[in-house]
C-alpha cells in the first residue's frame, strides 16, 4: 500500500498481475490525492505471463518491487531474476488456515456439489479439513489456473477454472459444475 509521498515518489511505474489488482488501485487513486499510473497488466493474470511479459527497458538496470504473501513460491522473482530484473520482494501479508470450523457448519459444506476457492492456500486449508481427498468426490471452483494446479496437486478430483482468471470466469466455472451436478 502507498501510504506517503516518499513511497510515491520512489515508484515510477506500477505493473499489476491482474484486472482485480488494477480496479483496487484505481479505487484507492479515485479516494485519494494521490496519482498513480497503472503501466502494465498481462495479457493472462499468472505469475508465469506477467514473468513472461513484463517489458525490460533495454539493457537498463530494472528494480522490480514485488509485495507478496509471506506463503507465495517464489516463481516471480526467479523468474523476473533471470530476465535481468533485479527484484526486491517484500513480504506483505500472510494467510492463516481456519483452525476450527463449527461441525454442523462444516457437514454442510462437505455436502456442497461446489466449493469456491480463491488461491491455493485455501485450497490447502479445504484439504487440511476434508482429511479424506480420495474419499470426497465433489467439485472445487478455482478462480484461476494456479489454483486449480494447486488442487489437482493436493489430488482434488473435479476441477473447474476458468482459462483467464478474475471473478467472471470464476462464476462461469461455478456454474459450470453446477449444471454438471444437476443443480442449476
Amino acid at each position: 500500500m502507498v501510504t506517503s509521498y516518499v513511497t510515491v515518489s520512489f515508484l515510477s511505474r506500477i505493473g499489476v498481475v491482474g484486472a482485480g489488482t488494477a480496479n483496487i488501485f484505481q479505487d484507492v487513486m479515485r479516494s485519494s490525492k494521490l496519482s498513480l499510473d497503472i503501466a502494465f497488466a498481462p495479457s493472462k493474470a499468472t505469475g508465469k505471463v506477467l514473468v513472461s511479459e513484463l517489458p525490460k527497458d533495454g539493457d537498463k538496470r530494472c528494480t522490480v518491487l514485488y509485495p507478496a504473501s509471506v506463503k507465495a513460491n517464489n516463481e516471480i522473482e526467479e523468474g523476473l531474476s533471470s530476465r535481468g530484473f533485479e527484484v526486491m520482494r517484500l513480504n506483505t501479508y500472510t494467510t492463516l488456515p481456519v483452525d476450527h470450523v463449527d461441525q454442523m457448519l462444516f457437514q454442510k459444506a462437505l455436502s456442497a456439489p461446489v466449493v469456491a476457492v480463491a488461491s491455493p492456500s485455501a485450497v490447502r486449508a479445504w484439504v487440511n479439513l476434508i482429511s479424506e481427498v480420495d474419499q470426497w468426490r465433489n467439485s472445487v471452483a478455482c478462480i484461476g489456473e494456479t489454483t486449480a494446479s494447486a488442487a489437482k496437486r493436493l489430488g482434488l478430483k473435479n476441477v473447474y477454472y476458468p482459462t483467464q482468471p478474475g471473478l467472471e470466469g470464476w462464476i462461469d466455472s461455478i456454474l459450470e459444475a453446477l449444471r454438471l451436478h444437476d443443480h442449476v
